[in-house]
């Protein structure tokens, strides 16, 4: 027994090391004059009411400030005076005019009201509405990284519509049928680039956090009003078209089930952000993918820990983790050549 419990502790501190030495490579070898490289899209909605309206354009100058701030490429659309043309033709054609087959990062937010009728659901502009079929069909051709995030009330199923590879698509309802206005594009547009929404910390403000932050400020706002809540908002990113909502994650960490451990949300949303850290590692596609690869074994293996003994965990667990050591020492050029194969 003495033997098993040395050879524990060897592998214990040597994991801790391979941690170690992992995470001050994610510190390390940063590009400290890289901006961030964003195109952004923001789109506001018909106001319904000029109470609505004002809330709206503070939506779309918070916005605005973050634009500015993480130095992204912004186009603003439903502000223009002239009727033609209208906002529908804007924005499909400034999504044509996107490159797509880029590396830089799409987001899409869209501010204002929604509907749902006849199974359909639609972001209303000023003048013809768009519909979360139509913009399917608008983005389809991109195969690049895209974040939309509808602020909107009933803009649950553009979920269904929109979810697929290399995209992350948030809501503020989980269905149609949450109809009443929703305050969640208010809490997500703080969120996104405050220091407090940080939950892991690591100096930069993923989507998946801003979601989270913002999904907690929701429910925060109508504990406080004493309201049943009348939004509840879900995040997808797996490409399986049916989101998670804030409240199946402890932490940034997804709570365990049974019944999704092959389809978790999050991953793919805890690596997007505007503004990344001056001490992030620039990966290249190619290791951005095998660390995405990796880091989706590590949370299968989280999962299944309850049922696996220490030995059999350990052993499965670190290898990997000297392959993503591995893979971020190559980033930073070089350094701690020990660990290499």
């Amino acid at each position: 027994m003495e033997g098993i419990s040395m050879i524990r502790s060897f592998r214990w501190a040597h994991l801790a090391l391979v941690l170690f030495l992992s995470a001050a490579s994610d510190l390390s070898g940063a590009d400290t004059t890289t901006p961030a490289d964003v195109e952004l899209i923001v789109v506001v909605g018909a106001d319904g009411t000029d109470q609505y309206g004002e809330q709206f354009r503070d939506w779309v100058g918070q916005w605005t400030q973050v634009a500015t701030r993480v130095s992204a490429q912004l186009t603003t659309i439903g502000q223009a005076t002239q009727d033609d043309p209208s906002d529908r033709q804007r924005l499909k054609a400034a999504l044509e005019a996107l490159d797509p087959s880029s590396e830089i990062p799409i987001w899409i937010v869209l501010i204002g009201h929604g509907t749902f009728a006849g199974n359909e659901a639609k972001f209303n502009l000023r003048g013809p509405d768009v519909s979360a079929t139509e913009m399917a069909d608008w983005v389809k051709r991109f195969d690049r990284p895209m974040v939309i995030v509808n602020c909107t009330s009933s803009s649950g199923p553009f979920i269904n519509q929109l979810s697929g590879p290399k995209r992350v698509i948030v809501t503020a309802t989980k269905s149609g049928s949450e109809q009443n206005f929703a305050r969640f594009g208010q809490y997500f547009a703080e969120a996104v680039t405050s220091a407090d929404s940080d939950l892991d910390h690591d100096h930069e403000v993923s989507v998946h956090e801003a979601f989270l932050r913002a999904s907690a400020d929701v429910e925060a706002f109508y504990d406080s009003a004493a309201r049943i809540s009348t939004e509840h908002a879900l995040i997808d990113d797996n490409g399986d078209g049916l989101g998670t909502p804030a409240t199946r994650f402890r932490g940034v960490r997804p709570i365990p089930s049974a019944n999704d451990k092959e389809k978790l949300d999050g991953k793919v949303a805890s690596r997007m952000t505007l503004s990344p850290s001056a001490n992030a590692l620039r990966l290249s596609a190619e290791a951005a993918e095998e660390r995405n690869q990796i880091e989706n074994q590590l949370d299968q293996l989280r999962l299944a820990k309850e049922s696996m003994s220490l030995d059999d965990y350990l052993s499965k667990i670190e290898p990997l983790m000297i392959r993503l050591a591995i893979i971020y020492q190559a980033a930073e050029g070089g350094t701690h050549n020990h660990l290499r194969e």
